[in-house]
């Protein structure tokens, strides 16, 4: 499976999650890491509640805008398994745990912040997904 390189589309797609990351720093004081802002709304604590929901709901609405500016849905293709979908996404949901929170917290908002802790976790994350990728491209030729 190849992937089309969409220079423009990324760049739009880095500098509005980077404009998110900065309001929701600015604002709100808080940051923008989806792991923490989903495990905020399973355990609310007063007067969080709104600003977690509409980020998320925000999320949710990104395709729904696609649709209005351009008339159809997001091009997607999904080639993988749905159980492997299933299994991937509850080993990330244990990394997230083991690693005190997800990319885009550690990765974006923390590396941001120069925290050394974010730095380390982000390459462990990095690390892991080339040694996955690699093994699972050539998991054949190798065993």
């Amino acid at each position: 499976m190849t992937t089309a390189f969409t220079p423009v589309l990324a760049a739009i797609g880095g500098a509005l999650i980077g404009l998110a990351v900065v309001l929701t720093m600015a604002l709100l004081g808080r940051i923008a890491g989806i792991s923490g802002i989903i495990g905020g709304l399973l355990r609310p604590k007063r007067g969080d509640l709104g600003w977690r929901a509409t980020f998320l709901i925000g999320l949710a609405a990104a395709p729904l805008l696609h649709l209005a500016v351009f008339g159809n849905w997001p091009a997607f293709r999904l080639s993988t398994p749905t159980g492997v979908i299933i299994v991937a996404g509850l080993l990330v949901g244990l990394g997230t745990r083991l690693g005190s929170g997800c990319t885009s917290g550690h990765g974006v908002c923390g590396m941001a912040r120069l925290s050394l802790r974010s730095v380390v976790a982000t390459a462990i994350f990095m690390g892991t997904a080339l040694v996955t990728v690699f093994l699972v491209r050539h998991a054949a030729e190798i065993f």
